[in-house]
């Protein structure tokens, strides 16, 4: 039941009075960071008031950024955490295409994400004990019985038949209508993306990329000598739109590559909306959108995010995902949906590899086809939205005061800022030296920006990683003095 001194105010709604009881709990420690708060059906027996009530209750405290809910689990206790402040994003500011280098601490860093004597805190993969790996294996060897010449023979691009039409069928899903001929499999979504700018780009022209931007990409834009237009992003709504058509204005963009659905490192999801004036701005200057779309059956909605593509009318949009954050990042499988680059994708694709692994193809294709996927995307789902609270949480208890950190809703990326005074370099060589390693903010920008930023990865927790996060906030205190 309500306290009496709650019950008996009657100038205060009835939804407001549950949201005050349970919020105490909360401050009193009843319910901590990461709890479950009790079900609608048992607050409204227990308070003997409404489900309706109680609905409202629960909205309020997810708008008072109390609790979060998560698809088919129900509500539960955020961390409170100081959120990264939106920038005002200057609108008219002159931006420059750059050569992109390659760092020695950029290799350094990929070099790190191998090395199993180090706890990786700072690594965008998914971790084993999350991924179904004895059905994988099932489906392998179950898939090779039944296409035996299938599985040890190349299947030339666009790729296995069978994966591409349950590709097609799942695509629905992110809004997109396509066909299982308009599916071309690669070699994960790193190759997809390298096959895209080559489709659309020569060495010399300028590609138009979000910042912070994925430093991988950056390496494959080095590679191919192209030059990189950094456009500002916010945690918010990804991309700015407008700073990106200004620069437009003022540029030979030839291409514009991002991560539209729980972007890497920022963890922004754009807005419908923003997606369809993005769009209608690259279709009016006949500009090729090249999407990302490796986070977005990592949402913590009760509904996938729409594809960028789905907006796509002029078949500018070149869409790129693959199964390395969901079920397999050794599988290397991946696929495109390239519009009007389809044929000269698939003749690229033959050039450089001429097909993906088979068997991975067709273990991927069973599991989709008896619906093993969509369950186990639930539970990572649960696990990865507890994990980030967890993460941020712990965070927000080690960390200096004033560090500040995204909230995505979806991946298992945060990407956190520290106090001015800190350098995230420094913070990165100090934790390799204590058998951590993270990703410092500077990789993700070609000028050196995000110099207080670091990437943390929530891909696994646990008491040692817990342990990590501490030592780390002990590091960040010692570089503020």
């Amino acid at each position: 039941m309500l306290s009496e001194a709650n019950r008996s105010d009657n100038a205060v709604p009835l939804y407001e009075k549950v949201a005050a009881e349970i919020a105490g709990l909360i401050d009193q420690g009843t319910f901590r960071v990461g709890d479950r708060v009790p079900s609608i059906r048992q607050l409204s027996h227990r308070f003997d008031v409404s489900i309706n009530t109680v609905m409202q209750a629960y909205a309020l405290m997810e708008d008072r950024r109390l609790i979060e809910a998560r698809p088919q689990s129900g509500y539960y206790v955020r961390a409170r955490v100081p959120e990264i402040i939106e920038p005002e994003v200057p609108v008219q500011q002159t931006i420059v295409p750059a050569t992109v280098t390659i760092s020695d601490i950029c290799q350094q860093v990929v070099r790190n994400m191998m090395n199993r004597d180090l706890l990786p805190l700072g690594n965008a993969i998914p971790h084993p004990r999350h991924l179904p790996v004895d059905k994988l294996n099932r489906m392998l060897a179950s898939s090779s019985r039944r296409f035996p010449e299938q599985s040890i023979s190349y299947h030339m691009a666009p790729g296995s038949e069978r994966l591409r039409i349950q590709i097609a069928k799942r695509s629905l899903m992110a809004g997109i209508s396509a066909g299982p001929d308009e599916v071309l499999i690669t070699s994960g979504c790193v190759e997809a993306v390298l096959l895209a700018l080559r489709a659309t780009c020569k060495s010399g022209d300028t590609i138009a990329v979000e910042s912070p931007f994925y430093f991988n990409f950056l390496q494959l834009i080095a590679e191919l000598g192209l030059k990189a237009l950094e456009i500002p992003a916010t945690p918010r709504e990804g991309i700015s739109i407008e700073a990106l058509s200004y620069a437009i204005e003022q540029n030979p963009v030839k291409a514009c590559l991002l991560v539209p659905n729980f972007s890497n490192p920022l963890g922004s999801l754009m807005p419908d909306e923003r997606k369809r004036e993005l769009v209608e701005l690259l279709a009016r200057h006949e500009i090729p959108l090249i999407e990302d779309d490796i986070y977005g059956d990592l949402t913590f909605g009760n509904e996938r995010p729409a594809a960028v593509k789905s907006f796509d009318r002029k078949g500018l949009v070149i869409y790129c995902s693959s199964f390395s954050k969901t079920l397999a990042p050794g599988y290397r499988v991946g696929w495109a949906i390239a519009g009007r680059y389809q044929s000269t994708m698939e003749r690229l694709k033959m050039m450089v590899n001429l097909a993906t692994s088979s068997p991975p193809q067709l273990a991927i294709a069973e599991f989709l086809a008896t619906g093993g996927y969509d369950h186990h995307l639930r539970t990572i789902r649960r696990i990865y939205a507890a994990n980030l609270s967890q993460m941020a949480d712990a965070v927000a208890r080690y960390f200096p005061p004033g560090t500040a950190m995204t909230r995505p809703a979806g991946g298992f990326i945060l990407w956190v800022e520290l106090p001015e005074s800190i350098d995230a370099i420094q913070l990165y060589h100090q934790a390799l030296r204590k058998g951590i390693s993270i990703a410092p903010g500077p990789l993700f920008s070609l000028s050196g920006k995000y110099r207080n930023h670091i990437r943390l990865s929530s891909a696994l927790w646990d008491e040692k990683v817990e342990q990590g996060i501490k030592t780390l906030g002990e590091l960040a205190h010692g570089l503020q003095q």
